[in-house]
């Protein structure tokens, strides 16, 4: 039914729960994942004038990021080699989360969006995440959101 499913994560524990249930719909499915982490844009500091020191780079952010990205897509594409699903991993760059998510999906010829139901802003919501009602509402491929039952313990 499903040949490439796109499953996203922030790197928070909530969203590493739904990457594990997101590797299992894939292998029952038969299909391929890719797995993506989508970081801010580069924010150059409001006084450009004054940069202070301590402040990285373009460059260095974006390598930073690539490290982290890689770190939080790491899990999804283990749970993948452990169950035989054939996975890719990338990190992305975007202003707007939501938007990335529903072009990269496009772009790699996936044909679901699999995300959970909040991310890193969590439990205190009590309707859906800002991310994940974003991606619903602009993308015109099916997305399964997963919701957890119950709170995972603090990263």
């Amino acid at each position: 039914m499903y040949r490439k499913i796109l499953i996203t994560t922030d790197g928070s524990a909530v969203s590493n729960m739904t990457a594990c249930a997101g590797v299992k719909f894939a292998q029952q499915m038969g299909a391929e994942v890719l797995a993506l982490f989508v970081a801010p844009e580069y924010q150059y500091p409001i006084y450009v004038e004054i940069i202070p020191p301590s402040y990285p780079s373009e460059e260095e952010y974006r390598a930073a990021m690539q490290r982290a990205g890689a770190d939080h897509v790491r899990p999804i594409l283990e749970s993948c080699e452990r169950k035989g699903v054939p996975c890719s991993g990338m990190t992305a760059f975007a202003e707007s989360t939501a938007q990335k998510i529903v072009d990269v999906a496009g772009q790699h010829g996936c044909d679901l969006i699999f995300m959970g139901s909040h991310g890193r802003s969590g439990w205190g919501q009590l309707l859906l995440g800002s991310v994940t009602n974003k991606v619903l509402s602009h993308s015109k491929l099916p997305v399964l959101v997963h919701r957890l039952l119950k709170e995972p313990l603090p990263d």
